[in-house]
């Protein structure tokens, strides 16, 4: 019973020297400082630039000058003068019609002309020494006039079925085969002028007033990201649609290296005669929310540290361009706010810097993927 006892004291004082123990040991971990955890962030330092004032919107490119070139009347292909994607001279030969029934025609009604006419001249003669009357001469003359006429009409007809470019441009794919019989108006090639073409867009009538024929123009295309079009407002609807309230404006591009085509899709900035200053920062620094927009300011956490923290600070934003947005209030010149890994951070947060990996922000981005 002894033992015991002894045994149960001594398993006692040892349990509480090691409870003693661990007490002290989580008393310690409580009142040392823990690590304050440190996020990776991208930053930029918000700076001062003019920009134009510019209005922006999406059109569609057009030709000054394209049809669809077809006969006016029936006939069957006889000679096609031309190939598909050719570049055509006004008036230059496309395409002939069979004639053969016509110049046969001519041919009569020319000979009745020439008959017609050695008649009329021999009855002038008559008339002047009284042999015949004057109605005689007229009905002569008449009948001179009307035969001239029929070859003048069968020759139309043979002009008609020669067809010919209306204009200078660039043909499309041929759309007739020698020796087919056509109908009248159907098609036989497009014809497109690609010097100037036109870029038609519509912009709301809250602009209308700052609209005028001159104003320089740009435009992009997806065909061309790296390319930029200068050109400048030709011509402005005189009334707005009354369905959009919009007005339709046609910008002119001389397009000397002939890329832009009719029926291309274009982005459209029309540059205002006055440029002012902006705040500007990565658009990317921009958290949105229903309680209105912020960016995450960059900041020492104490004066003389090296150690970075971040306060969320709430902004008026304005007009964007490219990467880049400017912003009305909410920042000076110098801030610097976080650009990447917005998400993960709060008020408070220690950060740290690394812009290696981040994209340079730009005002004319071209993604090679877009």
């Amino acid at each position: 019973m002894r033992k015991l006892l002894i045994g149960i004291l001594i398993v006692l004082v040892v349990g509480g020297g090691l409870a003693t123990v661990k007490v002290m040991q989580i008393k310690a971990m409580i009142a040392a400082p823990w690590p304050t955890p440190s996020e990776t962030v991208a930053t930029a330092v918000a700076h001062e630039e003019t920009w134009p004032e510019t209005l922006t919107a999406v059109g569609s490119v057009s030709a000054a000058q394209g049809v669809l070139v077809a006969p006016e009347i029936a006939g069957k292909v006889s000679e096609i003068a031309f190939e598909s994607g050719a570049t055509v001279k006004a008036g230059e030969l496309l395409l002939r019609l069979d004639t053969t029934s016509e110049e046969a025609q001519l041919r009569a009604a020319e000979a009745q002309a020439d008959l017609a006419k050695i008649t009329a001249e021999r009855q002038r003669k008559l008339q002047a020494d009284k042999t015949v009357s004057q109605s005689e001469v007229d009905q002569a003359d008449a009948a001179w006039k009307q035969a001239a006429a029929n070859a003048d009409n069968i020759r139309t007809v043979i002009q008609k079925k020669t067809i010919r470019a209306p204009f200078a441009g660039k043909l499309g794919i041929r759309l007739v085969n020698l020796g087919e019989q056509l109908e009248a108006g159907k098609g036989i090639v497009s014809l497109q002028s690609l010097s100037p073409m036109f870029v038609d867009f519509s912009l709301p009538q809250q602009e209308f007033a700052q609209l005028q024929t001159g104003l320089k123009v740009r435009a992009a295309a997806d065909a061309y990201p790296t390319n930029q079009f200068e050109g400048e407002i030709a011509a402005i609807n005189p009334e707005l649609d009354t369905a959009t309230r919009s007005v339709r404006v046609r910008a002119k591009f001389e397009n000397s290296g002939e890329l832009l085509r009719a029926g291309m899709f274009a982005r459209v900035t029309v540059l205002l005669p006055r440029e002012d200053p902006v705040l500007v920062i990565p658009a990317t620094a921009i958290l949105s929310a229903p309680y209105g927009d912020s960016v995450f300011l960059v900041t020492p956490d104490k004066a003389g540290s090296t150690n970075l923290v971040v306060q969320q600070a709430f902004v008026r934003t304005g007009r964007m361009r490219g990467d880049f947005v400017s912003v009305a209030s909410g920042l000076k010149a110098g801030d610097r706010v976080a650009t990447a890994g917005i998400f993960k951070l709060h008020n408070g947060l220690s950060v740290h810097e690394h812009n290696e990996l981040t994209p340079e922000a730009s005002q004319t981005p071209n993604p090679p993927n877009s």
